[in-house]
Order: structure tokens, then sequence, then C-alpha cells
């Protein structure tokens, strides 16, 4: 496949997946997407009482199993109460930042899939304190505008308390090999699970492609999901922290955009997230050199993955995470790599197809008497 080829089928699938409004616990409109595009690829294909969506692809030897997993759901907002003048009040759906809310277009979508834009709002900067000019504003002063003059009216449009918003922002290009947009965290990662299967040819072991929910606040359908599938090996795809911008030292350059994929050693505060498994990082790193994949090693601070919970499945997991280096995470305009979302794919789909029964069971512990 030439680069034009592979470039335009991922722009395509990842302006299908984020034009999507899916933040945590109402991923249905992502869900649906993902079963119909892993349909024809699967030998079969089930959605868990999540909305977890499994894909199973049976390994010519049927031994061991692979779990890939990537998160479907986006960062957003509830409405917990509508003023009587037809303003929204919010509370968070994940890691939201106050600083990235102020006055940011966004979508709130109703219990029926009706879809409304909308503003958020802050009282006009000509009536606030000196003192509160310097401040980051926070979520309980502001309020999303959606046009609306009263309580009644919102409520003819069908907007309830309980309704979510997320961000209104299309994908748009940046030079040759970059792209921006929101929902990338993890919708990116999706597309690369995707990629990795269409392409995928002969494997030994069973392999389960899970689209999973929740991991935005708690990493739930990962943990539901692993359970029900019991894998021995598992790979999250998700995104890192690519701080290679202005202001940050060389020595916090987590990842670089364009370096290639990032090979996970340890995230979380104090590494209280996924310490991966070292013999996971090594056959990704010997896989990577082999097939002359660039690649990064990924040690962070902060932030985890789905990997960080299919690890403590009933007896364990040996996890590790594939990483897609990102630029302004938890924003409506983060940034990606198309080259490196393609080796992401190249990379995983050969993790799957070099694993064998003998390699899993080596790393499954021992019986010394």
């Amino acid at each position: 496949m030439n680069t034009l080829e592979w470039r335009g089928q991922y722009i395509e699938l990842i302006k299908k997946l984020t034009s999507l409004h899916a933040p945590s616990g109402r991923e249905d409109p992502v869900k649906d997407l993902v079963a119909e595009l892993m349909k024809s690829h699967v030998d079969k294909l089930w959605i868990d009482v999540w909305g977890n969506v499994v894909g199973y692809r049976k390994g010519s030897k049927g031994s061991g199993k692979i779990m890939i997993a990537a998160h479907m759901d986006e960062i957003g907002l509830f409405i917990s109460h509508i003023e009587d003048d037809g303003f929204l009040r919010v509370i968070p759906i994940g890691g939201v930042l106050e600083r990235t809310l102020l006055y940011q277009r966004v979508v709130v979508r109703t219990r029926d899939g009706r879809l409304y834009r909308g503003v958020i709002g802050l009282k006009p900067p000509h009536v606030i304190k000196p003192e509160e000019a310097q401040k980051v504003p926070e979520l309980r002063e502001l309020f999303i505008d959606v046009g609306a003059s009263s309580k009644e009216e919102v409520e003819k449009m069908g907007i309830r308390v309980g309704d979510i918003a997320v961000f209104d922002r299309e994908v748009a290009e940046l030079g040759w090999n970059r792209i921006t947009g929101k929902a990338f965290d993890d919708r990116v990662g999706v597309v690369v699970m995707l990629k990795a299967l269409e392409m995928l040819e002969k494997h030994d072991v069973d392999v389960y492609f899970v689209a999973t929910v929740q991991e935005e606040v708690g990493l739930k359908g990962a943990k539901t999901s692993a359970y029900g599938i019991s894998p021995d090996v598992a790979l999250a795809i998700d995104v890192t922290i690519a701080s290679d911008v202005p202001g940050v030292a060389k020595s916090e350059w987590f990842t670089r955009l364009g370096y290639g994929p990032a090979i996970k050693i340890v995230d979380g505060r104090n590494a209280g997230g996924l310490i991966a498994h070292p013999k996971v990082v090594e056959f990704l790193v010997s896989i990577a050199e082999k097939k002359r994949i660039p690649y990064q090693l990924d040690v962070i601070s902060g932030g985890t993955t789905d990997a960080s919970t299919i690890a403590l499945n009933k007896e364990g997991v040996a996890a590790g995470t594939i990483s897609i280096p990102s630029r302004y995470i938890h924003s409506p305009v983060e940034v990606v790599d198309l080259r490196d979302l393609y080796n992401a794919s190249l990379l995983a789909k050969a993790f799957i197809e070099e694993a064998t029964p003998e390699w899993i069971q080596s790393i499954k512990g021992v019986v010394i008497k």
C-alpha cells in the first residue's frame, strides 16, 4: 500500500469516528460503527452488557489468548441543571480541564439522539474583578448557551438533565503528516486496532479485539471485558503525552510526534499505573527492530490506560501498551502524526502474528515443585 492510499484511509476513518459524540457511558454511536467495521474481519462478534465491542479471531493452533484493547469513549460533560433563563450547568465526564472549556463550541446530544450546538460561556470580562481575571474559572462558573431564552424553550428542544455535551470540532490537516481534532483519545487507538485487524494474516494464537467503554472514568469496560475473556497476554492501544513543544525541557519530552509508536515501560503517578510486563516490552522491541518499524520508549509520570486494569485480571495478565504520541491531550485540538498511527498498526499486527503458544506459555509462570 502506498503512502497516499493508507494516509487517505486513516484520515477518512478518523473523521468518521471522531464526528460521533460519545463520552463515557454514552458510547452507542461509536459502538455501532465499530461493530460494523469489525464484522467482516472476525470469526465471532458480540457486544456485551456494558457496550464493549468484542471481535474474536481464531488462531491456527488454538492455544493462548491475546486481548487487544482500545477505548471508544471521550471526555465530555453531563447536563446537571437547567437555569430558568435557559442556560445549562454541567459536571465533567472524565478528565476535563476548565482551561480547555472556556468559550468553546460544544454539541449537546439528547437522549433521543437530537443534536444541538452550544457555546460555553462565562460572565463578561468587563464586570469581573481584577483578581478574577488572573484565574482560570472553575467549572461551576461556566455554562452552556444553546440559544434558548427560557427553561421551557430548552425542554421543548428535548434537552434534559442527564444529557451530554462534547467538544464541537472537525478533523483538520496540519501540513502533510499531521491532523488535529477532538476525541483522538482514543478514537485514533480504535483506528490503529481496526487497521491492524484488517491487515492481519496468519496467526497461531486466538485474538480478541475489544473496543472498550468508560476508560476515561476508571477503565471500567476493560475490567469487565477482560474478566469475560480471561486473556493470557494483553495490549492496550492508547495515546500518550507528546510534550515536544516550546517551554518543556527536552528531558521532559516523554515522546515526540513522527518518531514512531511508543512502547510503554511505565505510567501513572509514582509508577502507580502500569509497569509493563518486561517480556511483553522485550517482544515488542524485538519485533519493531526486526520489522524496521520506528519506535520510542514511553516512560511517563501520569495517566494510564486499559492495560492497568487488564493486568490485574484474575490471577494476572502479562500486559503492555502501544502508545500513540499526541499533543494537547484532553483538548479540542489534539494533534497526532499519521505515520505514528500507521506504524502502530504494523507493530500491533506483527505482535499478533509473531506470538506463539510457546512464547505465551513461557510468560505464564512456572511450577517449581
